[in-house]
């Protein structure tokens, strides 16, 4: 069959469209593919993108700690005044008679105690923790000095000698003895003056061979200033009596101390300074007679209990303020507080303590 060429012309053009039509559809195709692959990458980024996952939580700051509060300095508590003193604390026994006045390196003392010794006299005890001067006129050991002095440790008492049971006490106790009577070193005889009320001691020397304990708490508290004084009583004077021995102060408000006087004569030690402290506290303990020790005139000696509970008055920046004393063994503390149960406060400066029996006038 012959075709004829318009036919023919026909047909090649019709196959040459489908052939396109085909192509471009293929190509399409094609296209749309290729963008699906490329978008499902899209896709999965977009899943982990940060909007899409939990926001991460910060660490909390830390709240500082507040710097703990300084802890206040350390003072003297034999004194209030300046750091503890270094070295020894050493105690003396001094005559407290007309014969052995005027008195040297008394003033020195940190803290004098007034205590019955027999026949109605008085003898002192004075605490050194600041100072070493040269005491005298030292004197002899009672049997009751070992439990006053324990409070204070291991300290060093010097003394000439003791009669009865008053050494064998003494070296039962943690008190060291430093006796002249053993050769202790330290210890001189001042021709100025009569036996026994001639015997002087070196401190500084003593202090240098003798190992013993330095200061720490027996119980005074120590303030410059103090509330109850505002509604505590007026007292210029202080008035008791220790054995037959009248004890006597007068309140000097221009050194801020109570003066010792003696017949109404301020007492004065051999430097011509008063014999004074900004304290003076009356404690009032039970007194037994102590047959175990009777001195060459036949008198016993008189022991003072200061263990245990008793009423007390403070006297300090002309006032008084009365009180209770309480020491539950011979290494404890005194603790004096007022009649309400709050610690009575001691002026910076040292003190007299006056151990007089229950009873005495006050």
């Amino acid at each position: 069959m012959v075709v004829r060429p318009s036919i023919r012309n026909a047909l090649i053009a019709a196959v040459a469209a489908t052939v396109l039509i085909v192509g471009i559809s293929a190509f399409a195709l094609s296209g749309n593919q290729g963008k699906h692959t490329v978008a499902a990458p899209q896709s999965s980024t977009s899943t982990t993108s940060p909007s899409a996952s939990p926001s991460a939580t910060a660490a909390p700051t830390p709240t500082p700690k507040p710097a703990p509060a300084p802890k206040p300095a350390a003072v003297n508590p034999l004194t209030g005044v300046g750091p503890p003193p270094t070295g020894p604390v050493i105690a003396v026994k001094i005559d407290d008679t007309f014969d052995g006045r005027p008195s040297v390196g008394l003033e020195k003392a940190d803290i004098v105690y007034i205590e019955q010794a027999e026949g109605g006299l008085t003898r002192l005890v004075g605490v050194f923790g600041s100072s070493r001067p040269v005491v005298e006129p030292v004197r002899s050991v009672r049997a009751s000095d070992p439990e006053l002095l324990s409070q204070y440790g291991g300290i060093a008492l010097v003394a000439s000698g003791g009669g009865g049971d008053s050494l064998p006490t003494l070296d039962a106790s943690p008190v060291r003895g430093v006796i002249n009577d053993r050769g202790a070193p330290g210890f001189f005889r001042d021709g100025s003056r009569p036996v026994p009320y001639n015997l002087g001691v070196d401190l500084a020397r003593v202090a240098a061979v003798t190992m013993t304990a330095g200061s720490r708490d027996v119980g005074f508290q120590w303030s410059q200033t103090d509330a109850r004084l505002g509604r505590a009583a007026s007292a210029d004077q202080v008035n008791t009596v220790v054995g037959s021995t009248p004890v006597t102060f007068v309140w000097d408000a221009a050194s801020h101390r109570y003066l010792r006087t003696i017949a109404g004569q301020v007492l004065r030690t051999a430097v011509g300074v008063p014999a004074a402290a900004p304290n003076v506290l009356v404690q009032l303990c039970q007194v037994t007679t102590n047959q175990a020790d009777i001195d060459v005139t036949g008198h016993p000696s008189q022991y003072t209990h200061s263990v245990g509970t008793g009423r007390v008055a403070l006297f300090r920046d002309g006032h008084r303020i009365d009180g209770r004393w309480s020491r539950v063994s011979a290494g404890a503390p005194t603790r004096f507080v007022d009649l309400a149960g709050h610690p009575l406060t001691l002026a910076p400066g040292g003190a007299y303590v006056v151990l007089a029996s229950t009873g005495a006038p006050v």
